[in-house]
């Protein structure tokens, strides 16, 4: 399944996070309409265009070293100016960082309590 409007680099750097993850329970899913990475149901990290959006916490210090990549961003999924305060959107100029954001993301879901 290829995103609307995510490069072919983009989609093979999540593929890749996406890979590396795996042993630890996260699997793919889909979340905001996009492919994402699932730990119990749960989305942590999604592919958007071409950057990818870790759910990080909003008082995490991944969350603020997540803002300092060029270009990063709040992510806002409707695109109307109400960005997801506990996530930050990453471009994929920076998808070195993809993996350690996405181990972050994957902590921070293990600390959330489980819903029903």
């Amino acid at each position: 399944m290829k995103n609307r409007d995510s490069s072919d680099a983009a989609i093979e750097a999540f593929e890749g996070v996406a890979a590396d993850l795996a042993g630890a329970g996260v699997a793919l899913g889909q979340t905001f309409g996009a492919r994402a990475l699932m730990i119990n149901r749960k989305a942590l990290a999604c592919l958007s265009c071409d950057a990818m959006a870790f759910k990080l916490g909003r008082d995490s210090p991944a969350h603020a070293r997540a803002l300092q990549y060029p270009g990063a961003q709040l992510f806002d999924p409707s695109g109307m100016e109400r960005p997801f305060k506990d996530w930050v959107e990453v471009p994929a100029g920076s998808a070195e960082a993809w993996p350690a954001l996405a181990e972050a993301a994957l902590a921070f879901a293990g600390s959330l309590p489980a819903g029903p």
